[in-house]
């Protein structure tokens, strides 16, 4: 439940970003669309458009490829954020995992009694069995998602505010127009994307998602590639080359990291535990 209230969270900066940057460039009528002053735009989009430049100019000019190795520094730079955030989530699940049967029993009590100071006594139980195993729940937030979006949004931002970007080309299409084909590969990409994150999460998810999650997750799976495509067959095509590039870099970065991670010893300890 916690990694779809995250994935909603993350679909609404994604709506933020696109609906308010659509806005802004409707309502000036130029490339950027938004004022060059202030904090972000000092300090986040011109620092940004500067490497975006720079690496095009390593490259004769290419900011189709500019963008790709751009975005691609850019997801590695804010990797260690998403590393912290999935052993944390992943350490949590083996812990409720290990303490399930107990925590179902409590439910199961307090569902069937009406008493506030019975049921209050079974939240003390409850808090008191979280405390016992170290289990914080309030601990696993989106604060490190908070961190990057940011950065996330200023990269989208240098993009279309570089008008060197959509005076260039880059393979078939031009950066600065939109294509119908780079449009329908970033919505593919995501689906791709959302598809494989559910496949993993159910294999290697030590919890089993109940059926209203799963029923989320699934819904999400075609909704957000939806979405993608749709908004993409609206912006200049460096766009969803940027989208599709972050796409294809979170895909192989969530295949790693499921397949690489191992029980942690805390964990491992618990399990022995309980036993």
């Amino acid at each position: 439940m916690l990694k779809t209230y995250q994935t909603l969270l993350a679909m609404g900066i994604f709506l933020i970003v696109l609906c308010s940057g659509n806005a802004a460039f409707a309502a000036t009528n130029q490339v950027g669309g938004l004022s060059n002053v202030g904090f972000f735009h000092d300090y986040l989009i011109e620092p940004f458009s500067a490497l975006l430049k720079g690496v095009a100019g390593l490259f004769h000019g290419e900011y189709g490829l500019s963008i790709i190795l751009v975005t691609i520094i850019v997801r590695i730079v804010v990797l260690p954020l998403f590393v912290n955030q999935f052993k944390k989530q992943r350490i949590f699940q083996e812990k409720m995992a290990v303490i399930k049967p107990q925590v179902d029993s409590i439910q199961v009590k307090l569902k069937k009694t009406k008493d506030p100071e019975k049921q209050k006594e079974l939240q003390m139980e409850m808090m008191k069995l979280y405390q016992e195993h170290n289990i914080n729940p309030l601990a696993m937030g989106c604060l490190p998602m908070l961190i990057q979006s940011p950065i996330m949004i200023g990269l989208y931002y240098a993009i279309r505010s570089t008008p060197e970007i959509a005076s260039h080309s880059f393979l078939w299409f031009s950066l600065g127009q939109s294509d119908i084909l780079m449009s329908l590969s970033a919505g593919i990409m995501y689906f791709v994307q959302a598809y494989i994150a559910q496949k993993l999460s159910a294999k290697y998810s030590a919890v089993p998602q109940n059926p209203a999650a799963q029923q989320s997750a699934k819904l999400m799976v075609f909704i957000f590639p939806v979405m993608m495509t749709i908004f993409s067959l609206n912006v200049p095509a460096a766009l969803p080359l940027y989208w599709f590039t972050s796409g294809l870099f979170l895909t192989v970065q969530n295949i790693v990291l499921q397949m690489t991670h191992h029980k942690s010893k805390k964990t491992a300890a618990l399990t022995e535990s309980v036993k």
